[in-house]
């Protein structure tokens, strides 16, 4: 394939000639001992402790330089933040031969280019911690340039917005833009606190197939792929929730994962084909616990990501303070549809929907027919945390029947800023019920429901072990983390999105 160049990645790929003619490797070997980081340092470094950094070694990017003849001003970005580096010439380059200061530096070092360097910290005449170089190393030469971004006292103001660059380029969206190394540095301090939050209360983490022979667990339509050594089709998960009840099966009392989820659906701002999903489940609990745990688990991540249970997101102030407002789902309807849809069958569903507007067709049942009465007329206005709760039974194939509200099952769903962000049950463990619930299914998916739940004979199987009385959820972990870092795309909180191909490659 034919590599169509810019001037500037020419002329770069001159310079690397240049430096291998003068005997510099422009990729030597990797070891390079960092004593010190850029943040360390900044916050550490005074006059009345500066005996502590005489003896620096640090390495990072070129971000920007400033040529003042037999001297330059550099800034360098290492994984922590940016740091001021001082070099004169007349001392990385002694004596009368000025070979390395004039052609290496001042030449031949681009923007971009990694180096290491040693010396000793300092606080310069305008008051910047710094560092005066003694010992200059390249790293790593660069090939392709940065792109440029508008900065002024040493902070980014027109950073790169580009959708095109920032997903397809992550790699170099996260060098020339620090607030996105801060999201992400945030989303694992927010999965790092869930963590402790179960672990510290018993639950074990455990892993579940990705490939699966039934793809259970959630109505969603999956990836297939081939399995050529058993010769047979497999499903890339689309949940891990059958797995992990048959963990509680197996006489575990509370598991969670952290699942790698896949399913083969539309794209938007708040979807991407692969995404993660927090699913626990523990023995001897209901949905009534769960929503307290769930609350208190949310509030005390929020903390953790962030100091506070406030985020803004949007414009709007989200609290994540606990209790959690609570409203049924045929309430939530007829409060902002003014129809009463309890009771209703599906032909009486359909009229409402043809009422309102809404999408429907012979393929979609009761089910189906109030999500989308729900999703399109309510769930946009619960911007506060909102448990969305008794879910009919047709929505909900895997839930356990409401134990004083016939037709009804004991489900919720929080809603945060106008989207689903967990899902939840008090678990169905009748495994009678539950078969008679997933025939359903295949009715539907015999409609044309090409959503609809397979039957999963070794689960029933598993059930008929015994399952005891089980709260589960799944919490939406990318929803999570644009909430708690206040980006409003599922593209800004996942370090590669889902992309189409390139037409070319440069």
């Amino acid at each position: 394939m034919q590599i169509n160049l810019s001037e500037q990645e020419i002329v770069r790929r001159e310079k690397l000639k240049e430096l291998e003619a003068m005997g510099i490797n422009p990729y030597p070997a990797p070891l390079f001992e960092i004593t010190h980081t850029s943040t360390e340092i900044k916050e550490n470094f005074s006059l009345e402790n500066k005996d502590a950094f005489q003896h620096i070694s640090i390495a990072g990017r070129v971000m920007s330089v400033r040529d003042m003849g037999k001297a330059n001003f550099a800034v360098l970005q290492d994984s922590h933040g940016r740091i001021q580096v001082y070099i004169k010439r007349d001392e990385i380059c002694p004596g009368d031969d000025k070979t390395l200061y004039d052609s290496l530096w001042k030449k031949l070092v681009d923007l971009g280019d990694i180096i290491g360097v040693k010396g000793y910290a300092f606080i310069t005449k305008t008051g910047e911690t710094s560092i005066h170089v003694s010992e200059l190393t390249l790293l790593t030469k660069a090939l392709h340039p940065l792109p440029v971004v508008k900065e002024k006292d040493g902070e980014v103001f027109d950073a790169v917005s580009d959708p095109e660059f920032k997903y397809r380029q992550r790699y170099a969206d996260l060098i020339v833009n620090p607030g996105v190394r801060d999201t992400f540095v945030k989303i694992t301090k927010m999965k790092n606190a869930i963590r402790q939050f179960l672990n510290e209360r018993g639950a074990l983490e455990v892993d579940t197939p990705v490939l699966q022979s039934i793809p259970g667990g959630a109505i969603a339509r999956p990836f297939i792929t081939h399995h050529n050594a058993l010769d047979m089709p497999l499903y890339m998960r689309i949940a891990n929730e059958l797995y992990l009840k048959r963990l509680i099966v197996g006489g575990f009392d509370w598991v969670y994962e952290f699942s790698r989820n896949f399913r083969n659906e539309g794209m938007d701002r708040t979807h991407n084909p692969e995404f993660t999903i927090l699913e626990f489940y523990t023995a001897y609990k209901d949905y009534l616990w769960m929503m307290n745990i769930t609350e208190e688990m949310l509030e005390a991540t929020a903390i953790a990501t962030n100091g506070t249970t406030n985020v803004e997101v949007g414009g709007k102030t989200i609290s994540f303070k606990a209790p959690f407002k609570r409203i049924s789902i045929f309430d939530a309807i007829q409060e902002h549809t003014g129809i009463d849809v309890c009771g209703m069958d599906e032909d009486q569903l359909r009229e409402v929907c043809k009422q309102l507007k809404l999408k429907h067709d012979p393929s979609m049942g009761k089910g189906k027919l109030i999500d989308e009465i729900f999703g399109e007329k309510c769930e946009g206005n619960y911007i506060q945390p909102t448990f969305i709760i008794d879910y009919p039974v047709e929505m909900s194939p895997l839930t356990k029947k409401h134990r004083s509200k016939p037709g009804l099952v004991e489900r919720f769903e929080l809603m945060i800023n106008g989207k689903e962000i967990a899902n939840a049950y008090s678990e169905l463990n009748d495994p009678i019920d539950q078969r008679e619930r997933f025939e359903e299914q295949v009715k539907l998916m015999e409609r044309g429901d090409d959503e609809a739940m397979y039957i999963d004979y070794d689960f029933l199987r598993a059930l008929e072990y015994g399952m005891p009385p089980t709260a589960g959820i799944g919490i939406g972990i990318e929803r999570l983390a644009m909430l708690l870092t206040g980006q409003v795309s599922i593209q800004d909180v996942l370090l590669f999105p889902q992309m189409r191909p390139e037409k070319t490659v440069e």
